[in-house]
Order: C-alpha cells, then structure tokens, then sequence
C-alpha cells in the first residue's frame, strides 16, 4: 500500500488533522546518511549560515474519505530536508507542513519574503515553517501552535486571537504537502505590512526581508511558490 495517499494539485478541505510523531528514526536518513553528510559541506560551504537544526519529516501521509489527514513523522536533520528537496522520488519521504494564510480586512493576502542568508532566499509565501519536534503535544501535530509560532517568530503578529476559519485545506504537488488556513486581520493590508516592517526592523538577524502583498492571483511576485499561487487563485476566485 502506498505510503503517502493526497490529492495533488488541487486544493481541498481537511477536516481533522491525527499527525503522530514516531520515535524512530526517519528510515530515509539511515538509508541515505553519507549523501545527507556530503550534500549538507555542499550546502554550508555555500550558505554558512545555515543552520543544521532538527526538523519532523513524514513517513506516511493519507488523507481518508472522510477528509481526516492522518500521518507519521520521525525527527530529522534540517540537512536531511535539504539533501530530499534536491533528490526528490523516493516512495518512503515527503514534506508536510502548515501555513496560516492572512487575509486582511480588504481581502489582499499577506505573504513575506524570505531572507538571503535562509535556505529559501528570496522567496514567497506566507510565513511558516516545518514542523518541528517541539510541536508536538503528546505525541501529536499542534498544527495551530505551529502556525501561530511561525507567524510570530516571523513577522511579530500574534494570532492567538485572530478570527480564522474553521477548519484547514490542503494543497499537495511534488511531494510537498501544505495544510493550511486562512486568518482574517481587522487592518488593511498596508498597515499589516507597516507592522511587519517595523517588526523586522528591529530584529538583530530578521528571517524574512519584508512583508508581500498580494491582492490578484495573476499579478504575483518573482519568487512565488507554487502552494502560494494556488491558494492566491483560489481565495480570488
């Protein structure tokens, strides 16, 4: 039976989210261990200030008829992550994560930009960032504590009383897997972004360069991802 069962391409709903972490090791990382090592010199020699952190990465990820999303993670090394995006294919490992989408009062998205000394520089999309161990509560995926932590390390807005939607959707392409929901700020999206600035401003080493308004899904910015242009054409239609 295949190990990771998603709809791909398409945006769908996610009522439940029953994401456990196992504390095993990735069965990838032992398999792949001396290409994680040599790509990892690679990838610092190139960036050095990339950091070798501890990331959760899915063994198994399903979404069931019922639109329950059910999976299993094992702690990894952020240099394993980086080693799978460049070798993508195998059948045993993929990426799972969760955005939460803001939405100002006047309908824009507000995505970042990220910084040129992170391993995505220079890129779009909404802030976030993998699971990590720590986001998990008893053994389970706080998929909101993981949203809401991002965005504050971040961008300096707090989330925890943000009116948001109920439950999450869900957009999957190339083994990347995003679950994500959108919250509704009560600002307009520039003075949204004036709070960012200001946040980003002040931070010593900044992960993000700045905020990115996006108010049309076909005028989007160079450094786009593909799950941030597809919830743009689907929150804009």
């Amino acid at each position: 039976m295949a190990r990771f069962e998603i709809p791909r391409g398409a945006i769908v709903p996610v009522t439940s989210v029953d994401v456990r972490l196992d504390p095993a090791p990735h069965p990838f990382e032992i398999e792949n261990m001396a290409l994680v090592e040599e790509n990892w010199r690679q990838e610092h020699a190139a960036n050095p200030r990339l950091y070798d952190g501890t990331l959760t990465l899915p063994s198994e990820l399903k979404l069931s008829s019922q639109g329950e999303l059910v999976g299993r993670c094992h702690v990894a090394r952020f240099a394993t992550m980086l080693y799978w995006r460049k070798n993508k294919g195998s059948p045993g490992i993929e990426h799972c994560f969760a955005q939460a989408a803001l939405v100002a009062n006047d309908g824009a998205l507000i995505a970042v930009r990220m910084g040129p000394h992170t391993a995505n520089a220079g890129r779009v999309y909404f802030a976030a960032g993998s699971f990590e161990p720590e986001d998990f509560v008893g053994g389970r995926a706080d998929t909101v504590g993981n949203m809401h932590r991002e965005v504050m390390e971040e961008t300096g807005l707090d989330l925890t009383h943000t009116p948001r939607e109920p439950g999450y959707h869900l957009h999957s392409i190339n083994g990347s897997t995003m679950l994500f929901r959108r919250y509704y700020l009560d600002e307009a999206a520039e003075a949204v972004a004036d709070r960012i600035r200001a946040f980003v401003a002040s931070e010593i080493e900044p992960e993000i360069e700045g905020p990115v308004i996006v108010r049309s899904a076909s005028d989007l910015p160079e450094g786009t991802l593909n799950h941030l242009a597809a919830v743009a054409r689907w929150h804009f239609t």
